[in-house]
Parts: C-alpha cells; structure tokens; sequence
C-alpha cells in the first residue's frame, strides 16, 4: 500500500474518534514508520516473537500535573510494514490501523495494556 493511502487510514480512525476523546488529545503528534527498530524493540525489553503494530511514548494524560509545560510532543508510531505482513487485504489493513490508532491514543489517556486488552481495545 502505498504511504499515503496509509495516512489516509491512520485520518480515518482520527476522523472517526468521538468527540470526547478528540477534543481531549493534547501535545500528542501521530507518524507513520515502516517497522519498530531494534532501539524500541530493546526498550520495551520485547521477546523476538512479538509483534508491535504501534508505540504510544510521551507522558499520559493522567500523570501531567500542573509543571507539565514546555514539554516535547507524546509520539504515537504506526508501523505500516509490520501491519501489512500480518493483514493483506484494505479491509483488514483498515481495521487493523484502527485498532492500533485506538490502542496507542488509550495510552496517551493513561489506561495500562491490561485495561487496554480487557476492553478489546487494539
């Protein structure tokens, strides 16, 4: 697929947010990458056999107390390669990349990975 037609997924799950939670994202940057490098990979102290479609960094919502100013972007990273070898189809590429957007913005809200799975999010 090509990149931009990839971008335009990753603005359709932004589109697609309630307004609640959109209107609450702050000082967060989305972008797109092909595959998680070996630096994320080791500072998530990842096994080999584990996939990473995307990567929430920065300081979740919840933990921002009032000296939280001047304070780079969060970052959320969308792995288009890694997604396209696991989902081949633009439908499946499609949810997939929704999911993921949902996944990694849970965590810029603050919800932990458990919270995240035990909602069937991402």
């Amino acid at each position: 697929m090509e990149r931009y037609d990839f971008e335009k997924l990753v603005e359709e799950a932004l589109e697609d947010l309630p307004r609640e939670f959109a209107e609450k994202l702050e000082n967060v940057e989305i972008v797109l990458e092909d595959e998680p490098t070996l630096e994320q990979r080791q500072e998530l102290n990842l096994h080999p056999q584990v996939t990473l479609f995307g990567l929430y960094k920065g300081i979740p919502k919840v933990k921002r107390g009032s000296g939280y100013t001047f304070v780079l972007p969060d970052k959320i990273t969308i792995f288009q390669k890694t997604i396209e070898r696991f989902f081949h189809n633009p439908e499946d590429i499609k949810s997939q990349v929704r999911k993921t957007v949902l996944h990694e913005i849970g965590h810029h809200f603050g919800l932990s990975e458990e919270s995240l799975h035990q909602t069937k999010v991402g």
